[in-house]
């Protein structure tokens, strides 16, 4: 299973590659191990059992199944999630023909990014031949390995043959990326333009300037959405192909026009609405993009430098709507959008081929996945505030992760409907759900809650709703439906960043403590505080001047049910935050403390740790607070929790200081809390290694079990493993979330993300949730 932050770190450092230095690009693929990829194992080899069932004898068993029935390949072997990368070096990037092996760290680079963003297993294969013939021969030789074979770099006319016979003869998907990939990604591209201008693809003159395996299968692929033929025009080195020029290969007749009167580019481009280059730097002057018609679509995708440069293309004209092939500009065509998932989708369904109905099944999900609001850690990817369906994001970016579980499920549909798929999918959202797991990016828990907060919203106050990621986390948890959002601020400022930053306030309430018209609700909140707080040394005054603060008037609407909910601590000290949920809310009877927890999603599953935020130094009776805490607070999402006491030393051995102070703790939990399943102190890895634990400890209370909540001895520890696990990519998390408190009143970590915000917000519902039931006499936990 790979991880989601991990990727985007991975994918991030490629994105920069064009920016580094020649020193830079070979100290990456030469230091360490050589190279970017490796062979992994997949089953236990440790012991001389694991060994003989890897190979001889265990291994005879799949090799006779195999032998009645080569499609059980698929059960016993990689087959179904192997993916050739075959490529003789001809038409290497922009490089040209340097050779099979000069082309190798391509195809490595090709086969890290089928595993990064795919989960997709890759040989990378460097075939010596340029005998189309031959090269056919050699690849349907080494076929039977595979469940799929992307051709790369393989120069054209050669590119059309080879691909042609080997989809004919063979029965696996097969695609030359460098054809279709692009055709795909700038077909979707495409008709998003489209759509913005308002123009219809059935009447748009389209220039393609260039006439390579890319452009050919561009144009095919334009006409198969719509287009007219007699609307497409060709341009090559040598100027308009027309069907009066000689030595045209097949390829270049298939598009030849039979107008007389385009010579040129210029003549070509005059009066079109859409140009798309697959050619060289600087053919595309501003002079001919000020002939276009209105409205011009110039899809420039030269690499590395475009047939006109961004800055050129934006100064021609200010109704251009323009794409490169570039990531440091808008609207990038990038074939990394496409072919992961198209194989992803092909595997899964064990698709003999990839068809056009696939094709444009791709094109027509990435099309309108760029429609679809864009998930926070794409902006933060990019660097960028809030990316939006316009003239500059006409295609999803690269690291979005839903083209995954949006393109693959597209393109398995479409080999099922056309009758090229060996296997059937019925549960659609079971499939997603698996990719989403394949590539680390599944909380099944966090997605239960979001239906559950869906199913009843409750209105949450943002406290903080002058802070740019809480004003989009209020948007986001809108647009989801889980709650109901209340934002405390001046109505112009927040309304004025809004506007700035392209959020939807619609339906969304503003709350201006400070304002007139709320003079009545201070009063009266500020009255049921000093009736609360009164023997604690508040006073009426005091009160009334604690209402023109964010955190007291928040915390005060959810105290007397003008809210449910309330999120808070983006900014204001986390100190401050507790100290007025303290007055105003209340500490939860039976406890004297509160404390923050944190849930970990992980490859090896759900875990939970306390304390994350509050309690620095706690002695031994906060310490068994936070157990009994972190006890309810596990329950409540649906957990049986199995706890342990987290210290640096095992089960008495350090009789003093911090080992000591869990060990009374443990023993006082024991005696108070017979039916908690608890047990320490010990240290984390004789916590998590079952076997270790009881093997070596057979007295422990948590025999047999697997631990899923750790209670660290100080906030230093705690906070620290958190953040490592985090930081390391080894873990998705959620929080903090408080615990003890007597109504749902959450606090921030400063530096939470806009998907932190929200994940917050549906804990907070959640929470209101159960003090709804609670009320009504009804079970107080998740279920």
């Amino acid at each position: 299973m790979l991880n989601l932050r991990l990727i985007i770190n991975i994918i991030i450092k490629y994105y920069t590659m064009a920016k580094l230095t020649r020193e830079d690009a070979l100290n990456y693929h030469k230091q360490g191990k050589p190279g970017k990829i490796e062979v992994v194992p997949t089953k236990p080899y440790s012991t001389q059992t694991d060994l003989s069932l890897a190979y001889s004898p265990g291994v005879a068993e799949p090799c006779l199944e195999i032998e009645k029935d080569p499609d059980t390949a698929y059960d016993y072997t990689a087959k179904g999630n192997l993916v050739a990368v075959i490529s003789n070096g001809t038409a290497v990037l922009g490089l040209g023909d340097i050779g099979a092996l000069a082309g190798k760290p391509v195809m490595e680079g090709k086969g890290l990014l089928f595993k990064i963003f795919a989960g997709i297993d890759v040989f990378d294969i460097e075939v010596n031949e340029k005998d189309p013939e031959k090269f056919i021969q050699a690849v349907k030789a080494i076929s039977p390995t595979f469940g799929g074979i992307n051709l790369e770099d393989i120069k054209a006319p050669e590119c059309f043959e080879i691909e042609t016979r080997l989809k004919e003869e063979l029965d696996i998907p097969i695609m030359h990326d460098d054809q279709h990939g692009t055709a795909i990604i700038s077909a979707a591209g495409l008709l998003n333009a489209l759509e913005i201008v308002g123009k219809k693809i059935e009447e748009v003159k389209i220039v393609v300037n260039g006439a390579g395996a890319a452009a050919n299968s561009c144009a095919r692929l334009y006409i198969c959405l719509g287009a007219k033929r007699e609307n497409i025009v060709m341009v090559d080195s040598k100027g308009v192909i027309c069907d009066t020029r000689s030595n045209l290969t097949d390829q270049k007749k298939e598009f030849a026009t039979s107008r007389t009167d385009l010579k040129t580019l210029a003549d070509a481009v005059y009066g079109s609405d859409v140009f798309l280059g697959l050619s060289v730097a600087d053919v595309l002057s501003k002079e001919m993009v000020r002939t276009m018609a209105k409205d011009p679509i110039v899809f420039a995708l030269a690499n590395p430098n475009p047939e006109i440069s961004y800055a050129d293309a934006m100064d021609s004209r200010g109704d251009i709507l323009f794409a490169t092939g570039r990531s440091d500009y808008p609207n990038q065509i990038n074939n990394v959008l496409g072919f992961p998932y198209i194989f992803r989708g092909a595997l899964d369904v064990r698709s003999r081929t990839i068809n056009e109905e696939m094709k444009v099944a791709a094109v027509r999900a990435i099309a309108e996945l760029a429609k679809k609001p864009v998930p926070d850690v794409v902006n933060a990817a990019y660097n960028l505030s809030k990316l939006s369906f316009g003239r500059s994001y006409i295609i999803p970016k690269p690291l979005d992760p839903r083209l995954l579980t949006t393109v693959a499920p597209a393109v398995a549909k479409a080999a099922i409907d056309s009758g090229v798929a060996r296997i059937q999918i019925e549960d659609w959202e079971a499939y997603k759900d698996k990719l989403r797991e394949l590539m680390g990016s599944d909380n099944k828990m966090l997605r239960h809650f979001v239906e559950m907060a869906r199913q009843s919203p409750k209105r949450v106050v943002f406290s903080e709703a002058n802070l740019l990621n809480v004003l989009k986390a209020a948007e986001l948890a809108k647009a989801e439906g889980v709650c109901h959002p209340i934002l405390l601020g001046n109505e112009e400022r927040i309304e004025k960043m809004a506007a700035e930053n392209n959020i939807d306030l619609a339906g969304i309430e503003i709350v201006n403590l400070r304002h007139d018209r709320e003079e009545e609700r201070r009063t009266r909140y500020a009255s049921l505080l000093t009736e609360k707080c009164g023997r604690d040394g508040m006073t009426l005054p005091d009160a009334l001047e604690k209402m023109f603060e964010r955190n007291y008037f928040g915390m005060m609407m959810v105290e007397t049910g003008d809210a449910d909910a309330m999120i808070t601590g983006s900014y204001t000290n986390f100190t401050e935050s507790i100290n007025a949920a303290k007055q105003v809310i209340g500490i939860r009877e039976g406890v004297h403390n509160i404390a923050a927890m944190h849930i970990l999603n992980t490859k090896k599953g759900t875990f939970f740790m306390a304390d994350t935020l509050f309690n620095r130094h706690p002695n031994t009776d906060v310490l068994v607070d936070i157990a009994k805490l972190a006890n309810d607070a596990v329950k409540f999402f649906n957990h049986q929790p199995v706890m342990a006491m987290i210290s640096y030393s095992n089960f008495g051995i350090d009789k003093t200081g911090s080992p000591a102070s869990v060990h009374n703790v443990v023993k006082r939990l024991h005696a108070e809390c017979p039916d908690m399943i608890v047990d320490g102190e010990m240290q984390v890895n004789i916590a998590l290694n079952k076997k270790l634990r009881d093997e070596k400890y057979s007295f422990n209370k948590l025999a047999g079990r697997d631990v899923n909540t750790l209670v660290f001895p100080n906030l230093s520890s705690a906070n620290t493993a958190s953040k490592l696990l985090l930081e390391m990519g080894l873990a998705d998390m959620i929080g903090p979330i408080q615990m003890g408190l007597n109504k749902p009143i959450h606090i921030l970590d400063v530096e939470s993300s806009v998907r932190d915000i929200v994940n917050m917000t549906i804990v907070a519902v959640l929470d209101a949730i159960v003090e709804d039931q609670k009320r009504n006499n009804k079970v107080g936990d998740l279920v």
